[in-house]
């Protein structure tokens, strides 16, 4: 009897999953600017960006803001995954909204928008 193993990743190959501390900080940057005092957008961004960027394996900054994430790499697996691990965290972000318009700044708006509903929701 032959044993086959399913080959391992490759270097280079694939989307890379983002580590669980990368999700945990866009929570954080979430929860702490969710109030709406000293909002840091661009941290948001960063940590967004980064995030995106480790799942399709690419280096943050070669996303460009008005990129289409599908064109650059990134799945409805990819962006599931995404989505599920926003959500353990604690955001309560919307495959469907991210779906409909897959760039960065439009997942951008719609963060913003959930930690707006965060902080009414809390008020």
């Amino acid at each position: 009897m032959t044993a086959y193993a399913a080959p391992g990743p490759a270097e280079g190959a694939g989307p890379a999953h983002p580590h669980p501390a990368e999700v945990e900080e866009l929570g954080t940057l979430m929860d702490t600017t969710a109030d709406g005092r000293g909002q840091n957008l661009t941290e948001i961004s960063a940590a967004l960006r980064d995030a995106v960027a480790a799942m399709i394996g690419t280096e943050p900054d070669a996303i460009a803001p008005d990129a289409n994430l599908i064109h650059v790499g990134l799945g409805s697996l990819e962006m599931m995954r995404l989505v599920n691990q926003w959500r353990r965290n604690g955001l309560p972000v919307s495959f469907r909204e991210l779906a409909a318009e897959p760039t960065l700044e439009a997942w951008q708006r719609h963060f913003n928008a959930v930690a707006a509903g965060s902080a009414e929701a809390t008020t």
